[in-house]
């Protein structure tokens, strides 16, 4: 199991770190700042001890995979320092809080689900249940969220008993995904406004997102529309 430091502070850019397991060019450590790849999101990159990692995945028994760009010379026990790609990282936290504002104001006025997303740095999708093909409403829904954003609510993370969490109404907005089958559910919580169920990482209010800017919408078949958007 690998403890996962961004959970407790997602803006940590550099730590410490001990090697449980070398394969190759892939490592995992006792802890990490590294977000791995899932959920839509992209896998951190970054450097451990002035190595390259080029992608960051889940392994068994929750741990967390750093891939190298050649093998790790070191071995068990190891101390290692590592350094997350923070701009990379950041838009990604900005892009992912945005998907969340998204899907409850599109959830909110027209019960659409998320069957499909990917988060990335530069340009972000969306797939939504919705079974008219309506650009102006998505526009204007689009407009909502970034109302929402210059009120700059602040956006929370914590745990919850599981049961708990499924009592709340719209606690995941995925239409095929159910949350993880474990005592307690990380929630994400923009204050006023959303909460959901999420173990990603996040920016602290909505005002850091600056504005979302909609690229593209595109009809992807029966009740499924696909919103293309961008951050500065």
């Amino acid at each position: 199991m690998t403890k996962k430091l961004f959970w407790d502070d997602a803006y940590i850019k550099h730590f410490s770190a001990t090697v449980t397991s070398v394969d190759g060019n892939q490592v995992v450590l006792d802890q990490t700042a590294f977000h791995p790849r899932g959920g839509g999101l992209l896998g951190d990159t970054g450097s451990l001890e002035g190595v390259k990692v080029l992608d960051t995945t889940k392994g068994g028994g929750d741990s967390i995979v750093h891939l190298l760009e050649s093998p790790a010379a070191w071995s068990i026990g190891s101390p290692v320092h590592g350094s997350i790609d923070w701009d990379r990282r950041y838009r990604i936290m900005r892009m992912h809080t945005s998907a969340h504002l998204l899907s409850n104001i599109f959830n909110k006025e027209t019960g659409a689900l998320i069957t499909g997303n990917q988060i990335e740095p530069d340009k972000s999708r969306i797939d939504f249940s919705l079974e008219d093909f309506d650009r102006e409403r998505m526009l204007r829904l689009c407009s909502q969220a970034n109302e929402a954003i210059a009120k700059n609510p602040p956006v929370k993370t914590y745990f919850m008993k599981r049961e708990e969490a499924l009592q709340i109404p719209g606690i995941t907005k995925l239409a095929t995904a159910a949350p993880p089958d474990v005592k307690e559910l990380r929630i994400v919580e923009i204050e006023g406004l959303d909460i959901q169920a999420d173990g990603g990482v996040h920016v602290k209010t909505l005002g850091e997102i600056a504005k979302i800017e909609p690229l593209k919408f595109e009809n992807k078949g029966k009740s499924n529309r696909r919103l293309y958007f961008t951050i500065p």
